[in-house]
C-alpha cells in the first residue's frame, strides 16, 4: 500500500509514514499540496502530512488545503520527536559554514543556533531534501539541517547534533485520507468555523462544548481567504464525531457560525516516536 508525504527519504515525515504504516510503500512528493493530489487522485489511499511543531507552531499550508478540500478528512494522527543535527559534506568543518539550507520550519526551530555562529538561513521544500542537494553540491561552506538518519542516507558528516533551540521538540503529523485506516478509536474531532460578527459570538460558539463537559484541546484563528480580515477558528475537540454529546454541541454552534465543518475524527496521537 502507498502513502504520500511531503519530502524525500529520510525526512521526518517518512518516519510518520512508517510509524502508522509500518508495511507501507512510501511515495515521496514534493510539496504537501501534491500530498493532497495524490490521495485525492487515489494514487496513493492515505497521506501524511505535517499539521503542527511544538516550537514553530501551525502548518498554514497544510490547515488552508484542509479548510479547501470536502474530498479528504483527518483520519489519524502521529507525533513525532524532532532532533534536529546540521549536515556537512565529508571534511567539513563547523566553523567553516555560512549557510544552512532546510524547510522553513526546521530553520525556525534552529534560529538561536543559526545566529549565534552567523549562519545564513535558506528556506528549501524539505529537510531530506536540503541534505541530497548538500551532498551534491560538495562544498564545505554549506549545510544542511536535517535529521541524523539523512546524514547516512546521503553520506554527509554530522557537524552538530539536537541544534535545536527547544530540546523537547515535536511534530505532530495528520494522516489524511477517506477511509478508517485503522489506527484506533476515535476521541478527538477537528473543526473549523467561521464566528458571526456580533457581539458574544465567539464565547456562544465555545460555550456548548463547555456545558457538556468536552475539552478543546486546540483554538486557534487564521485569515478567511477572499475576506479581508476576516477569521476562521481551528478548534480540536476531545470527542469523537457522531458523539450524542458532540452532536448536540454542534447544532447549538452552528447558531453562532456562518460557517462550520468536521474536518476528520481520529485516534489523538499518543508517546511521540
Amino acid at each position: 500500500m502507498k502513502v504520500a508525504y511531503q519530502g524525500e527519504p529520510g525526512a521526518y515525515s517518512e518516519r510518520a509514514v512508517r510509524s502508522a504504516f509500518p508495511d507501507a510503500d512510501p511515495l515521496p512528493c514534493d510539496t504537501v499540496r501534491l500530498v493532497f493530489s495524490r490521495v485525492t487522485s487515489r494514487e496513493a489511499p492515505f497521506g501524511v502530512v505535517p499539521l503542527e511543531n511544538s516550537q514553530a507552531g501551525s502548518v498554514n499550508e497544510t490547515y488552508d488545503l484542509l479548510q479547501h478540500t470536502s474530498l479528504l478528512r483527518v483520519v489519524g494522527q502521529v507525533l513525532v520527536r524532532v532532533d534536529h543535527a546540521l549536515l556537512g559534506v565529508p571534511g567539513a568543518r563547523l566553523e567553516d559554514v555560512r549557510r544552512a539550507r532546510s524547510h522553513w520550519q526546521a530553520l525556525a526551530q534552529c534560529e538561536e543556533f543559526l545566529s549565534s555562529l552567523r549562519i545564513e538561513p535558506v528556506p528549501v521544500h524539505d529537510t531530506a531534501g536540503a541534505a541530497r542537494v548538500i551532498a551534491e553540491s560538495g562544498s564545505p561552506e554549506d549545510a544542511a539541517i536535517a535529521s541524523v538518519d539523512a546524514a547516512s542516507i546521503f553520506g554527509l558528516a554530522v557537524l552538530a547534533e539536537r541544534i535545536q533551540t527547544e530540546k523537547e521538540n515535536f511534530t505532530k503529523f495528520a494522516v489524511l485520507g477517506t477511509e478508517d485506516p485503522g489506527l484506533g478509536e476515535p476521541d478527538t474531532t477537528s473543526l473549523v468555523m467561521a464566528v458571526l460578527d456580533r457581539p458574544g459570538s465567539l464565547l456562544g460558539a465555545l460555550q456548548p462544548f463547555a456545558d457538556r463537559g468536552i475539552n478543546l484541546h486546540k483554538l486557534e484563528s487564521r485569515p478567511r481567504r477572499g475576506k479581508a480580515f476576516e477569521y476562521l477558528m481551528y478548534v480540536d475537540v476531545m470527542a469523537p464525531a457522531g458523539s450524542p454529546e458532540l452532536d448536540a454541541a454542534l447544532k447549538e454552534v452552528e447558531d453562532h457560525t456562518s460557517m462550520l465543518r468536521v474536518l476528520g475524527t481520529f485516534r489523538s496521537a499518543g508517546e511521540p516516536i
